[in-house]
């Protein structure tokens, strides 16, 4: 049997863990949506009929725009903010050295390991005992910055690490100062990267409830706006129509960076075989 043959043959026990480890990990998610189209409070089995009396019902509610509109200012601000810092941060860590480059790549990365719950805590010691700030909506987007940033930094130094610095060294040898070199040559070489980051950072944002649980003040973004809802059994219908929209728009918005990263990924390696 040739090597080509062996490489290309199925891998059969590995696709029956594929298989397994995804109904595993969505099966329960998918009761989400099933159960929003279910004629009664009650999530059980038999369903009681079909209907999309709950998805008009949002419609609606002030109190879910006004909540979503709040997540949606914070995910556009924290987005934009952690892709700009992520882009000078992935820039550095790839491109120069510098005393104490490791500890501060850790340090970046930090927020990827250490348990959610102990920045919530740690912020709201900070913001309402020793700085005084009111607990807002900036609160919130700072919290998620600090979750958000590795992220970004994540994405984009594959991007800076893919494409050869002589490029950029030719635009200067042209008289372009660092900062037209930035724009007119660095910028559009990883501009796929900042894309999927800023889409990645707002989903993050986005769906975040253990920052906001600590932080949120008077103004609740939607996670907390849905938890709030699972106090009342008969808003329950509702929250699983709203928590169904969220799943879809958040897989949208995650697919859609993928596809970019891997579109640009393709092209990238194409010009490098035709060349």
């Amino acid at each position: 049997m040739s090597t080509d043959s062996y490489i290309n043959r199925p891998n059969r026990p590995l696709q029956v863990y594929a298989l397994i480890f995804l109904i595993v990990l969505y099966l329960p998610i998918l009761f989400l949506p099933l159960f929003s189209f279910n004629d009664s409070i009650y999530v059980r089995f038999p369903m009681q009929g079909f209907t999309v009396q709950w998805y008009y019902d949002l419609m609606a509610r002030s109190a879910v725009w006004a909540a979503l509109m709040n997540s949606v200012k914070v995910g556009v601000a924290v987005s934009i903010v952690s892709t700009v810092l992520g882009i000078f941060a992935a820039k550095a860590i790839t491109r120069y050295r510098f005393f104490g480059k490791e500890p501060i790549v850790i340090f970046i990365m930090l927020p990827l390991v250490v348990p959610l719950i102990i920045f919530g805590v740690a912020l709201l010691v900070l913001f309402a005992q020793l700085l005084g700030v009111p607990l807002s909506l900036y609160t919130v987007a700072f919290g998620h910055l600090i979750l958000c940033i590795p992220f970004s930094t994540a994405v984009l130094m594959p991007r800076f690490e893919g494409f050869d610095p002589a490029i950029e060294e030719a635009s200067a040898d042209l008289g372009e100062n660092a900062w037209w070199t930035f724009w007119r040559v660095t910028f559009p070489m990883i501009l796929p990267g900042v894309v999927a980051s800023l889409l990645l950072c707002f989903t993050v944002s986005f769906d975040e409830f253990i920052m906001a649980f600590f932080l949120t003040g008077t103004d609740a973004t939607l996670p907390m706006y849905i938890w709030g809802q699972l106090r009342f059994p008969q808003q329950f219908p509702s929250v699983l129509a709203l928590s169904s929209l969220v799943i879809i728009g958040s897989f949208i918005i995650v697919l859609l960076g993928l596809w970019i990263n891997r579109d640009a990924d393709m092209t990238k390696t194409k010009a490098g075989t035709d060349a």
